[in-house]
């Protein structure tokens, strides 16, 4: 009963920062189901079974709050549900331990871009609104779903901070189709863990108690996300980032850091990111002060729109 209390809390936190800064629920739940012995496959198959339900609830909230863009979520979770099928059914005999570090390396670069873009300049305005091409979409849709199912996480990681660097939609428009589009991604991984793998090492309770976590806080972050100002989320976007790779790296083989040596990094890096998010809370405040009805050019942040029912 207590582990089942405890996933119930896992999910609710991962769902709460999942559905605020567009990622972190599976590498959350994840890291939990293989601290505590959860084979690899079954992990990731027993996420993806629970972000049936979580992914739903989410994408439900974020459309509510007019937090989608539609074609986005067409053009990035269809390809996405393709590589999230073949990375589910290779995973039992696919090696990612290489891999995850390069993609690691990867990802840091995007997050340190996204953290400094967001904290120095605000939310980049010269291609806002610009549309997103399916030669950019299609092709990161089948990286994001394919490291999702192989590690049990990274749809988030890798389409979220791609679409903020782009700099051609909000960051809540960016959380909001990441989410929403993660639904086709959850059925693909699903079935072709279940096609791979059957029932073997899914505990369905487990599936129960992180789902019921995540349908409790999805519509509180869709809410959240749409409240706070895109320089404050990008910032906040880039520091989970940078945080979470930094890690990958720090305990992948290309670095094997000790536990002394990774706990001084990450605190650094823990430090910079509070120092940033604060900075661009300053920063969001003197440009409302200064023009409360349209902001400024340090901050072109547009004023919260009222929360209106989709058409």
């Amino acid at each position: 009963m207590r582990t089942l209390v405890l996933l119930a809390l896992v999910g609710l936190g991962a769902q709460l920062v999942d559905g605020s800064l567009g990622m972190a629920y599976g590498v959350t739940s994840t890291t939990l189901l293989l601290a505590i012995g959860t084979n690899p496959a079954a992990a990731s198959a027993t996420i993806h079974l629970a972000e049936i339900g979580t992914t739903l609830a989410s994408g439900a909230a974020h459309w509510r709050f007019g937090n989608v863009d539609w074609a986005v979520v067409r053009r990035i979770g269809v390809p996405g549900a393709i590589g999230a099928f073949a990375g589910a059914t290779f995973l039992s005999s696919l090696a990612t331990d290489v891999a995850a570090p390069v993609m690691s390396l990867l990802l840091l670069g995007l997050g340190l871009y996204v953290l400094a873009r967001f904290t120095v300049a605000g939310l980049p305005t010269g291609r806002l609104g610009l549309p997103l091409r399916k030669r950019f979409l299609a092709p990161l849709g089948l990286v994001a779903g394919f490291v999702d199912a192989t590690g049990g996480g990274g749809w988030g990681p890798v389409g979220t901070p791609a679409l903020l660097a782009s700099g051609r939609i909000e960051p809540r428009k960016v959380v909001g189709s990441i989410d929403t589009s993660e639904f086709l991604v959850a059925i693909a991984a699903s079935l072709g863990f279940l096609v791979s793998l059957g029932s073997q090492g899914i505990d369905l309770l487990w599936v129960a108690a992180l789902l019921l976590g995540g349908l409790v806080a999805a519509p509180v972050a869709a809410w959240l996300v749409r409240l706070l100002p895109p320089r404050i989320l990008g910032s906040a976007v880039g520091g989970v980032i940078v945080l979470t790779n930094v890690r990958t790296l720090l305990r992948s083989d290309w670095v094997d850091a000790s536990s002394a040596v990774q706990g001084v990094v990450l605190g650094f890096v823990a430090v910079v990111w509070a120092a940033a998010v604060v900075w661009s809370v300053r920063a969001h405040r003197r440009a409302v002060a200064s023009q409360p009805a349209a902001g400024t050019a340090s901050d072109p942040s547009p004023a919260p729109e009222p929360a209106t029912a989709p058409r």
